[in-house]
């Protein structure tokens, strides 16, 4: 088996779209599609040397094409929710796409974002650290109304230490919020294992944004200790969610959860932990390591039994968490909020985004 393996997956528009399978060194194997920068698979070794697929999503191209939740994806141009869908940036505002079901809100780039964009394979190979693939996108000035060419790249790594790494970086030609993350959704018993309210929950953040009635921040920032916010110390996601209301309190039939943004302590743009979580069941850890201010803990809560995924498996409510590290929610309609982390992007800069998922088991 090679060090990493290209087959053609499908096509999108008229372009190839590929299915690359990062090979590690203790049997560790990661998949990434060059279709919406999306990690398709991957799967981690446990205790007795069986390999766990930690990571939801679907076993053929065209299923991707359907509605779902961001599986895997690498999302932007601006990940996570801008509210009323629009921003005033240098005199000038800008109204995007509303496509919150949340909310009157903008979410993840709009319904043409980045996870809806074939990327461009660059590279892919062996290094000291181990396999990569990287990948190009070009957003084009106006594209689901935002201002500004950005030139985009993401890479994944899979580490001889079974580390999965994923560098996210882009320039612009003109100012513009930039916000991209993984969109991965995460099961440590196996993506078809069901419900990961049993995961012990530890987030390196000791306070969080609360948000409205639309989960668009409010502009405070809270401290987490007395609260069921509080993961300074590891507890499992369920001991402390019923505690909270539906995350935008629309209405009693919202589902309990978290859908929260973390802000995380000494945030200095060093790459550094942000969350471990680990599974009794499996056995498995799974350390988040970014240069990011913030993570988004989402716990599922709109997953349904209407999703089937890999191998047939149903995708129901808190069958999975994410860990989206990000600048805030709605930074950018926050420029010059005390604490709040800047979101947009200038000519001549870089954005650079780290993050991590780092693998034990016992």
């Amino acid at each position: 088996m090679g060090a990493v393996e290209e087959i053609v997956w499908g096509a999108f528009r008229s372009r190839p779209v590929f299915l690359y399978t990062l090979n590690g060194t203790t049997g560790a194997a990661a998949r990434v599609t060059n279709y919406g920068g999306i990690l398709q698979s991957l799967e981690i070794p446990d205790a007795d040397g069986n390999l766990v697929d930690v990571v939801l999503g679907f076993d053929s191209f065209d299923e991707y094409l359907g509605d779902h939740p961001f599986f895997g994806a690498t999302v932007g141009r601006c990940a996570n929710r801008i509210g009323g869908g629009r921003f005033t940036l240098k005199d000038r505002t800008y109204q995007l796409a509303v496509n919150d079901s949340a909310g009157p809100n903008h979410i993840h780039g709009g319904p043409g974002g980045f996870d809806k964009q074939v990327w461009e394979p660059r590279d892919f190979g062996q290094h000291s650290e181990g396999t990569y693939v990287v990948l190009a996108y070009t957003s084009a000035d106006g594209e689901e109304g935002y201002p500004g060419t950005v030139e985009a790249t993401v890479t994944y790594t899979l580490t001889r230490e079974d580390e999965l790494r994923v560098s996210m970086e882009a320039r612009t030609d003109q100012s513009t919020p930039v916000n991209l993350t993984n969109h991965s959704y995460w099961n440590l018993n196996g993506h078809q294992s069901g419900p990961v309210l049993d995961h012990e929950v530890a987030l390196f953040a000791d306070a969080y944004t609360p948000v409205d009635s639309h989960l668009i921040p409010t502009g405070e920032i809270r401290e987490v200790a007395g609260t069921p916010f509080d993961f300074t110390q590891p507890r499992t996601i369920a001991a402390e969610m019923d505690g909270i209301a539906p995350p935008g309190a629309q209405g009693s039939g919202d589902p309990v959860g978290y859908d929260h943004n973390f802000v995380l302590r000494d945030a200095d743009g060093r790459v550094r932990p942000a969350a471990r979580v680990a599974s009794l069941q499996s056995g498995l850890s799974m350390e988040v390591r970014t240069n990011q201010p913030g993570v988004q803990f989402y716990t599922g809560n709109y997953l349904s039994t209407t999703l089937t995924g890999k191998g047939g498996a149903v995708y129901d409510r808190h069958h999975a968490f994410c860990l989206e590290t990000q600048v805030f929610p709605d930074a950018v309609n926050r420029q010059g909020t005390p604490g709040w982390p800047p979101v947009v992007l200038n000519p001549g800069e870089a954005y650079h985004h780290e993050v991590g998922y780092a693998f034990t088991s016992a």
